[in-house]
């Protein structure tokens, strides 16, 4: 029997996505003339562990007015209704007094919120978030074991069929590209994500941010990189990009690109062949290139740092590691370095790199944060360590704070939660652009 592959599931999760039955409130059920409900769109967010659907979007065919609505009115099986209002569109971002959508607004710390599957690799290898020495050597395809299902909501109106819902709005994740690269250099070819400015002028000069996917997101599905967190999306954000608009390129890695071994996979020069095409496409600053991953990604960002030291301007470096004999050149490079105290490994490691840092004569921040603060305590903390405007910053999340209350903090849990919580963190992504080459 053929084994799975992560695309084969994401094509089967069509029909396993999580079906809602919505009841309406009773203007759409005894007025005649009042807004009929046409159309139902499930939306999904995504959050720092990864997507979640969090409503419901049912389009009128008619105007419908907030005083009509409550959130009372609506029932939402297996899940809890946080809020209703109208919006002008399906984006539940452009709320308004009248519109004809109304949107349902799920919790997304609902038990089934989350849309990430995870089985067990027929063919009895070990998925890439295992422990041990890491999921394999650098070119290795490891058996894909996550897969995303794609929401879907039915609405019961008037006691008619339950409406349907016909598609899925992915809030920023559907603003990127799906594109491939064929390297003239390498003969490779590599699925990317690609984020365009929305509002792109070819006579301006823009950023471009290069995120880099983590083992556990190893796919031949182009968008996994985009589902399972923040690393791609933060950036993208409409809230960033109206202070910082940017490109974003989020690669999407079909085999191991970095090892415990500081060894990379032929995708460092093509990943690196991919920026320079574009660069060459589009009106992109090459003294603006910046750099970040997590875990596997951010060992890649290392490896790059260190075969191209004068490509990017500055990096954010996210829960890796490297052997630090290699490192020397990193010390005359900027670098936001950030790690948890509950991870074994990738803690030692960053230590060891920054002693070496140092040790080459870098000036060098350190701080110790806790992973449960507020925006504004983590504004306060970035502005203090900000001041001793240093080149390179190295943070570590407290121990057992980086933890959800009831999760596990063994095996690879205080690794995975560094990068949940890293790129919520504004004010770093903030100082990244503030670094030119």
């Amino acid at each position: 029997m053929k084994m799975q592959t992560r695309r084969d599931f994401l094509l089967m999760s069509a029909s396993l996505g999580t079906l809602l039955v919505v009841s309406v409130p009773a203007f759409a059920r005894n007025a005649d003339d009042a807004p009929r409900a046409r159309k139902a769109t499930a939306v999904t967010q995504v959050f720092g562990d990864g997507i979640r659907l969090t409503a419901v979007a049912v389009k009128y065919d008619a105007p419908v007015n907030a005083a009509n609505l409550s959130a009372t009115s609506f029932k939402v099986e297996g899940r809890n209704v946080t809020g209703v209002f109208p919006s002008t569109s399906i984006d539940p971002a452009n709320r308004a007094a009248t519109g004809r959508f109304v949107i349902i607004t799920l919790s997304p710390d609902d038990a089934n919120a989350n849309l990430a599957e995870h089985s067990q690799p027929s063919n009895g290898k070990p998925g890439p978030a295992g422990g041990g020495r890491g999921p394999g050597n650098a070119g290795d395809i490891p058996a894909y074991d996550t897969f995303y299902k794609q929401a879907k909501a039915s609405v019961v109106v008037r006691g008619a069929s339950p409406l349907t819902t016909t598609e899925v709005r992915n809030l920023i994740v559907d603003d990127f590209h799906q594109l491939e690269f064929h390297d003239p250099k390498t003969g490779k070819v590599l699925r990317y994500n690609l984020f365009v400015p929305k509002h792109y002028d070819a006579s301006k000069s823009y950023p471009l941010v290069l995120f880099m996917h983590d083992a556990g997101a190893t796919s031949d599905v182009t968008r996994t990189t985009l589902f399972q967190g923040l690393g791609a999306i933060a950036w993208a954000s409409p809230a960033d990009q109206a202070e910082r608009p940017c490109f974003v390129l989020a690669p999407q890695y079909a085999e191991i690109i970095a090892d415990d071994d500081s060894h990379t996979s032929s995708m460092l020069d093509t990943t690196i062949d991919l920026i320079k095409m574009l660069a060459g496409k589009y009106s992109i600053d090459r003294k603006r290139l910046y750099t970040t991953g997590q875990s596997g990604g951010c060992m890649m960002s290392i490896a790059m740092d260190i075969k191209y030291p004068e490509f990017f301007a500055a990096s954010f470096l996210v829960a890796g590691q490297w052997d630090p004999a290699l490192v020397k050149s990193l010390a005359r490079q900027k670098l936001w370095i950030l790690v948890s105290q509950d991870d074994d490994k990738a803690w030692p490691g960053e230590d060891a790199i920054t002693a070496e840092l140092e040790k080459q004569g870098a000036k060098v921040s350190r701080a110790v944060w806790n992973g449960t603060w507020t925006p504004k305590e983590f504004e306060a903390a970035f502005e203090k360590i900000d001041a001793e405007n240093n080149p390179i910053n190295y943070v570590a999340f407290q121990k057992g704070t980086v933890i959800p209350e009831g999760q596990s903090a063994a095996g690879a849990s205080g690794h995975r939660n560094t990068w949940r919580i890293a790129y919520t963190i504004e004010p770093i992504r903030a100082w990244i652009f503030r670094q030119r080459r």
